[in-house]
Order: structure tokens, then sequence, then C-alpha cells
């Protein structure tokens, strides 16, 4: 059987904890191919926040494309994948995915992901919010895509960062149809 293809984009908002985490569950699901593109915001968020290099987290991807690169096969609705993840995405990712400004591969793969009506969550990281990323997250909506803020559950009473990302992780490969590990609602007592 052949694989899944899940596109994975990182930009420049806080939170590449999530993608890193993503990419390093997915390593153990082996039926998923990750296809992961960074933007050059995203190298240096996650070097800040991460203490990891290019290469690093390049090396957890299956397959890496350079955010500049406008014909790669994920420029194209003919490469088939089953959705993409942007982890995090910050708002200059979100206008230009809502506006259809396919301006870098980070982007138009996201512009192909609406176009070819896959499933395209975004991991929208600001606070608060201003009435231009509301506009472009109902935009997204409109379009069809996910917005999922990366918020952390606390019913489950998480007792680590670790646990709260793992459960966000989840929710969000969740939503592209890959289930992994992770707390369920059971209901209450």
């Amino acid at each position: 059987m052949a694989a899944r293809r899940l596109v994975i984009g990182i930009s420049g908002a806080t939170g590449a904890i999530h993608a890193v985490r993503m990419l390093q569950v997915l390593r153990a699901q082996t039926d998923v191919e990750t296809h992961l593109v960074v933007s050059a915001s995203g190298v240096l968020n996650i070097r800040h926040e991460l203490d990891m290099s290019r290469q690093e987290i390049h090396a957890l991807a299956d397959h890496v494309y350079s955010v500049r690169d406008v014909g790669a096969a994920l420029a194209s609705g003919g490469f088939h994948t089953d959705g993409m993840i942007v982890a995090p995405c910050s708002m200059r990712t979100l206008a230009a995915i809502a506006h259809g400004l396919s301006d870098n591969l980070l982007t138009r793969a996201a512009d192909v992901t609406l176009k070819e009506r896959r499933r395209l969550v975004l991991m929208v990281r600001e606070t608060p919010f201003n009435l231009a990323h509301l506009r472009n997250m109902t935009a997204v909506t409109e379009m069809g895509g996910i917005v999922f803020p990366p918020l952390p559950a606390f019913y489950y009473r998480p007792a680590s960062i670790e646990e709260m990302v793992d459960h966000t992780v989840a929710k969000a490969l969740d939503l592209v149809g890959i289930k992994v590990a992770g707390p369920e609602w059971t209901g209450t007592l």
C-alpha cells in the first residue's frame, strides 16, 4: 500500500515545538510520508525556541523542500497529498493563504491544498487577534481550511508541557485523518 503524504509547513510564529513533535510522532507511522517546507522566519524560531539547526529539523522529515522552490512537486495539484498542516502559522502566512498570494512554496502548497479540496489545518499563533487576523481566518475557513490555534487542554490534567504539546499534535493530526495515541475525552465521572 502506498504511503499517505502529509505536507508540514513551519512559518515564523512561536510554537515550533508543535511541528517538531508532529514530525517525531509521524516518524513512527510507517504509512505516512512527510513533506516539509520551512520559511526563513520558521528556521529562526526553531533556533531560538528549541536550539535546533536547520539540518536537525530537516532530518525529521522524509522529504524537504526549499521555501523558494515554487517549481517543486508540492506546487502542483497533480502531486497528491492527504493534506497540509502549518505549525505554527504566522499571521503573515495566514494572510498570504487567505488572499491567494502563492509567493513561496509554503503558501503555494497551502493554496494547492485548498484548490484540490484537501484538508488544510493552520495552527495560528498570535494573541490578541486584530480585525485583519479574524477576517483572514474567516476567509480561510470559508475556503475549507481549518483554523486550529494550538491551545492547551486542561480537562485531562496534563503533568507537563510535553503532554500538552502531544495532546495538541494528536488533535491536529486527527483533523487530517491520522490517528496517534493521546488522551481521549470519555465524559465526566
